[in-house]
């Protein structure tokens, strides 16, 4: 994790925002969820479809299919799938995973934002992942809300489709809009965490924007905004 400066704003309100998969957590959550899922539910056959499902999404990736393309694809494979049933396969996956309590957090972010909070600050989890999976995440760190992708519900059941998804140009909508609901934080205060290059246009919304994690690209290209702000 690298950024500058530790300090958060003095006597001034500000926000961080976090984003989940590889930079709260060590695993992507929405694949780990449908292994999880599939395979307590249909046993060999779930992870016969597991991996159907991954083989395609690996092959969209390698062909540079955009993220939000395959974040969308992802939840087309909830159609129909009732929200309670999922909603209770999702806290049982989230007690199966913290139950050792190693391993699941990426603990130096967690007491990042544990500080943060200490601090006064409020903290925002931004994710592509859905809410049954954020939400006991929010609770265990504290954090005050959450910017996610959100399935579209009809008659208690998912439709397969999504709202505008949270992932990349959609990560950082969704904080300028919580930065705009916000008039008394100047974002020069603010904080974000990130993991991936995609995260970028999320943190070049704050003062503070922190590289967790060993991505290459996105340690320099936010190197290279620090020169320039210093030059």
């Amino acid at each position: 994790m690298s950024d500058a400066s530790r300090r958060p704003a003095a006597d001034r309100p500000y926000l961080v925002f976090s984003d989940v998969d590889e930079t709260l957590i060590t695993v992507k959550s929405m694949f780990d969820f449908l292994h999880y899922q599939l395979v307590r539910r249909h046993g060999v056959a779930g992870e016969e479809e597991y991996e159907r499902i991954m083989a395609v999404v690996r092959r969209r990736a390698d062909d540079g299919t955009p993220r939000a393309d395959i974040n969308r694809f992802y939840y087309g494979h909830y159609a129909d799938e009732s929200v309670e049933t999922i909603g209770r396969l999702a806290e049982d996956w989230f007690a199966e995973r913290t139950a050792s309590g190693r391993g699941f957090y990426i603990e130096p972010t967690r007491e990042a934002l544990t500080a943060h909070r200490a601090a006064g600050a409020t903290v925002v989890l931004v994710s592509g992942s859905f809410p049954p999976l954020l939400e006991p995440l929010a609770r265990e760190v504290g954090a005050d809300a959450v910017l996610c992708t959100r399935p579209l519900v009809a008659d208690g059941r998912y439709t397969g489709e999504v709202e505008t998804p949270v992932i990349g140009a959609g990560k950082a909508a969704a904080v300028l809009g919580k930065l705009e609901s916000r008039p008394d934080v100047d974002p020069r205060d603010c904080w974000a965490y990130g993991d991936h290059v995609s995260d970028l246009p999320m943190l070049e919304l704050v003062g503070h924007p922190v590289a967790v994690g060993e991505d290459e690209e996105l340690r320099k290209r936010l190197a290279e905004r620090v020169k320039g702000v210093t030059a």
